[in-house]
Parts: C-alpha cells; sequence; structure tokens
C-alpha cells in the first residue's frame, strides 16, 4: 500500500512507489503500460487525467515547458516607482499603498502589492526597538445610539518641497456608538475653527446630547475649588446656541475618548502617508470623499457599518441641525479692518471697500471663495478668488478715487547738505580723448 508519511515528496517520488507496491502485489503479471488507473489514483491522490497524461511518458514526471522562464512584463511595471518612494519614507500599510497606486492606474490585487512589499522590505527604513507594554486591562464604557460624540486635534507638519515646514490642525468627531466619523483640516486649532468644525460635523452627524473632549483652553480655562470645570465664555455660548453639553476627560486617555484618538493615528497612518496637495480647499475635499469611502466600510471594532448604523439608529436620537442666524455668526469670525482697508484671514489680507465705515468686518470661506460681510451679516461687502497666495488681494472701490497715494503725516525732520563742487585743473584737458580728432 501506498506509504503517506511521504506525501510531502515529489510527484516522481509519489508515483514511483505506488507502482513498486503494485507490482509487489501483482507479480509477473503487473503490466505498467496497462496499469488499473483508478488504482493509482486511490494509493496516490493524483487525479486521473494527469495519470493518463503520465503513462503516455511512461509515468515519466518531466518539468513543464515553461519552467525557470521569467515573464518579460509584469503587472507592477510602471508602477514601482510610486510604491519605492513610498516603502522609503516608512509607508508599509499594504492598504495604503494599493489605493496610491489605484489613484495611479495600477489595476492588480492588494496580494500583488503585498508580495511586492515583502520582497522589497530592504527599501523600508529600519524601526526603533520596540517597548514592552504595560500590560493595562482597563475596560472601555459603550454609549447608546446619538448618545455621545468624541471630539479631538491632531496637528500635521507639512512640506512645500523647498524645505519649509509649516503645521495643519486636523479637526476629529466621531460618534461614540457606530463609529461613523468626520475630519477637517485647518490652518490653525484656534477657537473659530473649532466652531467651524463642531458646526459642518454637526451638520453632517446631527446634534448628540453630550460632547466629549480633553481640558484643551479654547474649551474650559480652568476648575474651580470643588474640580468643577469653569467654561470658556464664548465656548459656555455655543453650547447654549447649539443646545448640547460637554464632559471632559484625561488628555491622550484611551479608555475614555479612545476612539477619536485611534481616529487621529489612523487619520495620520492612512489617509495623509503619500499624500500630495495644493490648498487646504483641496486637502478638506479628498478628506470628505475619504471619510465616505471608510464610513461605508465594515468596521471590526464595532462589528458594522458605521453610515448604516448612524442613519439607522444614532440619528434617531441625536437632533437635527439647522443654520440659523445666531450659528451664522459661528462660521463667519470677526476681524478688524486695517488702515489700508484689508483683513487678514488664515494668513492673507483681503480688500474690504472704502464705502463700509465700521472698523470690523465677518469673514466666511466656502471652497475657493472668500465672502465679506457687514458686522452684524446684514449686508455682503465684497467677495475674493482664494488663491492662497501671500500677495495681498485687493477688491473693487477698496480705496477712494480723491484719496491720495501718499499723504505724510508727520513733519519732516532730516536735512542734507551738498559740498561745493571742486575746482577743475586745465592742465589734463589735454589728455580729453572724448573731443573729436582735429577739432
Amino acid at each position: 500500500m501506498y506509504n503517506k508519511d511521504i506525501a510531502g515528496n515529489d510527484l516522481q517520488t509519489i508515483i514511483t512507489q505506488a507502482i513498486e507496491d503494485m507490482k509487489h502485489e501483482m507479480g509477473e503479471s503487473f503490466d505498467p503500460a496497462s496499469v488499473n488507473l483508478a488504482e493509482l489514483e486511490r494509493r496516490t491522490g493524483i487525479s486521473r487525467g494527469k495519470l493518463r497524461g503520465l503513462q503516455k511518458n511512461g509515468f515519466c514526471v518531466k518539468a513543464h515547458g515553461n519552467a525557470g522562464k521569467k515573464a518579460v512584463t509584469h503587472i507592477m511595471d510602471g508602477f514601482t516607482g510610486v510604491i519605492d518612494n513610498l516603502l522609503r519614507n516608512n509607508v508599509t500599510n499594504s492598504v495604503v499603498c494599493f489605493e496610491r497606486l489605484q489613484e495611479a492606474g495600477f489595476t492588480g490585487s492588494l496580494s500583488t502589492v503585498k508580495k511586492y512589499i515583502q520582497n522589497h522590505s530592504d527599501l523600508i527604513p529600519p524601526k526603533r526597538q520596540a517597548v514592552d507594554s504595560q500590560g493595562n486591562r482597563g475596560r472601555r464604557y459603550s454609549t447608546g445610539p446619538g448618545e455621545s460624540y468624541q471630539m479631538d486635534w491632531g496637528f500635521i507638519t507639512t512640506d512645500d518641497g523647498c524645505r519649509n515646514e509649516s503645521r495643519l490642525a486636523c479637526f476629529a468627531m466621531v460618534c461614540h456608538h457606530c463609529g461613523y466619523f468626520y475630519i477637517e483640516f485647518f490652518p490653525n486649532a484656534r477657537q473659530e475653527n473649532l466652531f467651524i468644525g463642531m458646526v459642518h460635523a454637526f451638520e453632517e452627524m446631527g446634534i448628540p446630547n453630550h460632547v466629549l473632549t480633553d481640558n484643551m483652553k479654547s474649551v474650559v480655562t480652568r476648575r474651580d475649588d470643588f474640580g468643577h470645570p469653569i467654561w470658556h465664555p464664548d465656548y459656555a455660548s455655543f453650547m447654549k446656541t447649539v443646545g448640547f453639553s460637554t464632559k471632559l476627560c484625561k488628555p491622550r486617555h484611551p479608555f475614555t475618548k479612545g476612539a477619536v484618538e485611534r481616529l487621529v493615528q489612523y487619520v495620520k497612518g492612512n489617509f495623509l502617508p503619500g499624500r500630495v496637495f495644493s490648498t487646504i480647499t483641496s486637502l478638506n475635499y479628498e478628506a470628505k470623499r475619504w471619510c465616505y469611502q471608510h464610513n461605508n466600510r465594515y468596521h471590526k471594532a464595532t462589528d458594522c457599518v458605521p453610515s448604516q448604523i448612524h442613519q439607522g439608529s444614532c440619528l434617531d436620537v441625536a437632533r437635527p441641525f439647522s443654520v440659523t442666524q445666531e450659528i451664522r455668526f459661528y462660521l463667519c469670525p470677526e476681524r478688524s479692518i486695517s488702515f489700508d482697508g484689508f483683513v487678514n484671514y488664515e494668513g492673507r489680507r483681503f480688500g474690504v471697500p472704502y464705502t463700509y465705515t465700521g472698523r470690523t468686518c465677518r469673514v466666511m470661506r466656502e471652497d475657493f471663495t472668500l465672502y465679506i460681510y457687514s458686522a452684524d451679516l446684514s449686508q455682503e461687502l465684497t467677495q475674493h478668488n482664494v488663491t492662497w497666495s501671500r500677495k495681498d488681494s485687493f477688491c473693487e472701490n477698496q480705496f477712494s478715487p480723491d484719496q491720495p497715494e501718499e499723504f505724510p503725516t508727520a513733519v519732516i525732520t532730516s536735512h542734507m547738505k551738498v559740498a561745493p563742487s571742486a575746482d577743475y585743473d586745465y592742465r589734463f584737458s589735454q589728455f580729453n580723448f572724448d573731443k573729436e580728432v582735429g577739432c
């Protein structure tokens, strides 16, 4: 009988031993040319069609005709530069590399990308030495649908290619029940940008009962003698206007607001690596599309598709959000008008018409258009196309036609003296070569 202990041997060894066993059992009547293929299939586990082909060669296993050959072209040809650059920048997540290759036109599979990363691990920078975990067994708490959202800031360093680095602030909010999340990028983490990010998140996710965050300065100023938070006056007014409460917790504490902490890490590890953008507006377009894709995928941590659970359960509890006149004041931050008729917004200056006599106005940017309103939002003063250039953006009628370009306001106190001219020495007139010859 066939020895199962050698089942891992090569094909030739398996067939040879099976035929020798059959020859030993049948004796002199055994004929290799008329061997019973059904019995041989039972002993070897090889299909009868393959045995029939081997029988024509006298049960001699021959190498395949293409053995040892390599394909002339590979599906990764033309995309190796993209993935090599990602690996050199320590981007080893196969899903991230696969998405970047798909954006470049790659039509292969995720397994091909994983195999390429495994074979080119020499491009990956060495990792730091791992530190033993503390082995904490804390237990996270859970909330009902639409009951609690978590919010936080994340900071990213950007490079413009000329060794000029700057920082961006990423606002993140996630539903504690289903994991539905929203992100938006801002030039900084000022309180006015916090309000804008929260308003945009509430428009998409609804208003919860309370929001969980850490002790950021734009939310809480200090605590009283009994440990109760003293809210920032503007944030307290914002909570009252929108209609929600806030709970505080320790910063970077995974057992209370670990969902948003993990979301910030996920954005830094999956959305940002290898991404190139021109403006914050275009980056937010890509972030919105990325959020839509991942909110409609299955999440193992919550065992659900976040968008389905949020639309079906959380929005039944969370109140719908509508932009009222009071909310518009938070979407349009107040700015002072300079003496030359400019307002500063997101590090750039935009002109205001001289017909507006107020000292302050309100500014709001939507996509690539900047709107300037009066201080009470009753009048739209002008619009600007946001080009993200550092040059000043002038508007029509920014200066009065009767106003001079320069008008000194201080008395001139600087004086200069003119030295008398030196006497001319006529002895050198004969060396004046500027005169024409013969004159």
